[in-house]
């Protein structure tokens, strides 16, 4: 049965609790910094996207130098607060640091990084100073880590910045698409606020590229423009059943879960999550938070392939979530309009595709779940026609790598909207690449 509310207003705030608390105290930070090794040429920081100097900002936590530990880390990823929660660091940062060679626990970098970056925010440090105006003028499309990574870089070179926005609040897959309990709608907004409050920069909600602006409206009022709308589209099964009542998509299912609150979302008894990568784990675990007595996730690849790391596998695996490997939907049944079983391909792994997985084969065995929900975590697409409609010629937007230029002179874009879909910090690196390729173009560096 589907419905709302299932659990009270204390199972809620427990459920979506902090998984990754912060430290008590500065002591047990600088117990933690203290282990480091300090590497020259880290392996930490060449992992990182942003290319934070993680020595060196551990160094600084060391030493108590906490406002120089949060510069540090800021000025090479702005968003340094929110990524200490999201980022994949077992794969990144954390992955590579040197004590996994020894058999040892790795320094907890993403942990030390969120001490102080949210001790800078909570204290409203001001770690830059804004460059006189220029008098030049950009629009960025998207309040996402790109657009608000490329606005805070080029604000501090005295331009102007104006960012429009189509939801009501700033951070785009911060705030709308990660599970919340790593990262609170509260912690975004404060993240955007700190971020914005280097001056310099507007934010104008509720304007939708394509309905409430045009692109030419944004060449003609001002300098350049930098496109970082993300994807949100998504992909579509495309089997018989898919609308029936129950079958949700997963970042609809995320989005309202942000925005409506835990419980205004209804979810099943029976649950299928289909997908492997981290939006459907964050799917599959908040639904089970939610309240969800049964969580099946899909994948038509093994573990293997998966998409998602062990890390997070894992946190779905402790909350009870069931996992069927090599099984692909082939059709939705249902009942009155309602859904009430999926059948399912049983796969086996065939030779490797383009992407360097081993491609998924149909053994023409299938098998039945019963089911009152279904949420589709299959990946997402551009916004193919909103991309058309703007008069670019690829479904993604197609850049020169050396300077994030679209086909359209004055016109850059960058992060998710480019690269399909990564990490956060990738999204925050894009945006600095399309700052460096603005004040190239209007020739400020």
């Amino acid at each position: 049965m589907i419905k709302h509310n299932r659990l009270s207003s204390e199972q809620y705030a427990e459920n979506f609790s902090d998984i990754h608390p912060p430290y008590e105290n500065s002591t047990a930070a600088k117990v933690d910094a203290n282990r480091c090794l300090f590497c020259y040429d880290a392996p930490c920081m060449k992992s990182c996207p942003t290319s934070i100097d993680v020595p060196k900002f551990i160094k600084q936590i060391a030493t108590e130098n906490i406002k120089g530990s949060a510069k540090t880390i800021f000025s090479s990823n702005i968003m340094g607060a929110g990524c200490s929660k999201v980022c994949p660091v077992e794969k990144l940062c954390e992955g590579a640091c040197v004590y996994n060679l020894l058999e040892e626990e790795p320094i907890p970098i993403a942990k030390l990084q969120r001490y102080s970056t949210e001790m800078a925010m909570k204290e409203n440090w001001q770690l830059f100073q804004r460059k006189n105006s220029t008098g030049k003028k950009v629009a960025i499309v998207g309040a996402g880590p790109a657009g608000l990574s490329c606005a805070h870089v080029l604000s501090r070179e005295g331009i102007d910045v104006t960012i429009y926005e189509k939801e009501s609040k700033g951070g785009g897959l911060m705030t709308y698409g990660i599970a919340a309990y790593k990262v609170t709608p509260q912690f975004c907004e404060d993240e955007v606020n700190y971020i914005t409050s280097i001056g310099g920069i507007e934010i104008k909600y509720n304007q939708e590229l394509g309905n409430d602006i045009s692109l030419a409206e944004l060449k003609r009022n001002y300098d350049a423009v930098y496109l970082g709308i993300g994807v949100g589209v998504a992909r579509q099964l495309e089997i018989p059943g898919e609308k029936l009542e129950g079958v949700v998509d997963a970042i609809e299912f995320i989005y309202d879960i942000r925005s409506k609150g835990y419980a205004s979302v209804p979810v099943g008894d029976k649950v299928a999550v289909i997908g492997m990568g981290m939006t459907a784990i964050d799917a599959a675990t908040q639904a089970k938070r939610l309240g969800a007595k049964e969580v099946t996730m899909l994948y038509r690849r093994t573990e293997a392939e998966m998409p998602c790391t062990k890390h997070e596998l894992d946190i779905a695996m402790l909350d009870g979530c069931e996992v069927i490997w090599l099984a692909a939907p082939q059709k939705i049944k249902g009942s009155a309009g309602k859904v009430k079983q999926l059948v399912c391909s049983k796969m086996k792994l065939g030779e490797p595709d383009a992407s360097g997985r081993r491609s998924p084969v149909d053994t023409g065995e299938t098998f039945t779940l019963d089911v009152d929900m279904i949420i589709k975590a299959a990946g997402q697409t551009p916004y193919e026609k909103l991309i058309k409609k703007l008069n670019i010629q690829h479904s993604k937007f197609k850049i020169t790598i050396e300077n994030c230029a679209t086909n359209i002179r004055g016109v850059f874009a960058g992060g998710d909207a480019v690269n399909g879909g990564k990490e956060v910090v990738d999204a925050v690196q894009a945006g600095k690449d399309g700052a460096a390729a603005i004040l190239k173009f209007l020739k400020l560096c």
